[in-house]
């Protein structure tokens, strides 16, 4: 159990990040972050950091597929 919390805690930090990153690029009108990439990361584990990420940057919040997915 101790390893699938971290386990979860990382991949959560990794997509929490992702979202920051992404976030940072689209308001420079620079190369973006594959939303395959928020999807696969989630999946595996990060769905919490994606959701606080969505959030706390105020980013794909508008997206309907991402609520669905994460």
């Amino acid at each position: 159990m101790k390893w699938l919390l971290i386990w979860v805690l990382a991949l959560s930090a990794v997509d929490f990040v992702l979202m920051g990153v992404d976030k940072r690029r689209a308001r420079q009108n620079r190369r973006r972050v594959p939303e395959k990439t928020f999807f696969a990361v989630a999946l595996l584990g990060g769905s919490p950091g994606a959701i606080a990420g969505m959030w706390l940057f105020r980013h794909k919040t508008r997206k309907a597929k991402f609520f669905v997915t994460v």
